[in-house]
């Protein structure tokens, strides 16, 4: 008489496919994890981080563009470009000589307008009828005589490139953002 023999069974693993037992490894093992959930996060992130730093510059380009107008226009306002005869092409280069890097001279368009009142400023954008910006709306250039209201514009259409990802800057239909630098001002009373 022995003892009855113990039905022994496999383990569980060994009646599985083999299949399972790759996929449990493969869904076990987390040596990858991080390089994984990199991925995942990296493209979001860096579309982020693009975009806060297109914020920051095209920030930066709109008060380098303000600034250089108002420099500008100072020459208007105290009678110096009347005296040296400034023609347009004259004062946009004297506007492109106080803008820096971020920006192309050829792209600029430049416009002074004189007024009878600060009242009777009217203020609108050079863009076309689809909404994109046309340099050939931009056209007067007035200097004025001694105590006249003189505005002088200043436009730039300045390209984006992480408008696609949900925060988008552009005011105008081609995706660019249309930069402007204003100066409104009575010339001073010069003598000639």
């Amino acid at each position: 008489m022995g003892v009855p023999e113990i039905e022994r069974r496999p383990p569980d693993e060994a009646r599985r496919p083999r299949r399972f037992s790759l996929w449990r490894r493969f869904r076990d093992d987390t040596r990858g994890a991080t390089a994984v959930e990199f991925a995942i996060i990296a493209l979001p992130f860096l579309g982020l981080m693009g975009a806060i730093l297109e914020s920051a510059i095209v920030f930066l380009a709109s008060q380098v563009l303000d600034t250089a107008t108002s420099d500008a226009a100072r020459l208007i306002r105290t009678g110096q470009a009347q005296q040296s005869s400034y023609t347009a092409s004259q004062f946009k280069t004297e506007v492109c000589n106080r803008l820096y890097v971020l920006f192309t001279c050829s792209n600029v368009a430049v416009e002074s307008t004189v007024y009878a009142s600060f009242s009777s400023i009217t203020s609108s954008q050079p863009l076309d009828a689809s909404g994109n910006f046309d340099p050939t709306k931009v056209t007067n250039f007035q200097m004025g005589a001694a105590s006249q209201i003189v505005v002088v514009r200043v436009y730039y259409a300045y390209p984006l490139f992480f408008n696609k990802l949900g925060f988008n800057l552009a005011n105008t239909a081609n995706g660019s953002r249309l930069l402007a630098g204003v100066a409104a001002f009575r010339n001073e009373p010069f003598p000639w």
